[in-house]
């Protein structure tokens, strides 16, 4: 990807640096809602993902001059939001998962594969249902695009951990998708 692709918005940026007030609300409104949603599928609590965002936006536009351009704005705006979402979950009480687990090398395939009938909106209050550690590894490897390396790192687990967390996240969406196809 060429330098100028990548960092489409560091015009924004560079107008922010300078204190222009309308850049600030542009990157706001390019990016607010896709971090929002970063951080509702992390932390499942409306309230509580509106203060990460506010938050995050808040330590990015303070540490604008942190920002060097060798990743997307996005990404670094995303990597804060997801380490004030985890942040805040590791003020929760945790839950009780194993740190070492067998891992079987399962595919990274549609976990309902057998179900013609899922709506987003199932998937999405299945995996709302999950315990923390495992909603949040599956959100980092689906919808994030992390890999399991990148996972431990951020969340400061093993890679084997993660790969776990991901499988046993797997199975029991899977198990709640079809629980839910049997109750309707």
């Amino acid at each position: 990807m060429d330098p100028e692709t990548y960092n489409i918005h560091a015009e924004i940026v560079e107008r922010c640096l300078r204190g222009e007030r309308k850049a600030y609300e542009e990157i706001y409104a390019l990016y607010s809602k896709a971090m929002f949603n970063v951080a509702l599928r992390l932390v499942k609590d409306r309230d509580e993902a509106e203060d990460i965002l506010q938050e995050s936006f808040i330590s990015a536009f303070t540490h604008l001059a942190s920002w060097h351009g060798t990743a997307s704005f996005g990404a670094w705006l995303k990597r804060i939001v997801i380490n004030k979402s985890l942040n805040l979950l590791n003020k929760r009480k945790p839950d009780p998962l194993p740190e070492s687990l067998d891992v079987q090398d399962e595919d990274a395939t549609g976990f309902a594969e057998d179900s013609d009938d899922l709506s987003v909106g199932r998937i999405k209050r299945a995996m709302m249902d999950l315990p923390d550690g495992y909603r949040t590894v599956l959100s980092l490897y689906l919808m994030e695009g992390y890999d399991h390396q990148e996972i431990a790192e951020i969340m400061d687990i093993s890679v084997g951990t993660s790969k776990s967390q991901y499988n046993r996240a797997k199975k029991r969406l899977k198990e709640s998708l079809t629980t839910l196809s049997y109750e309707r």
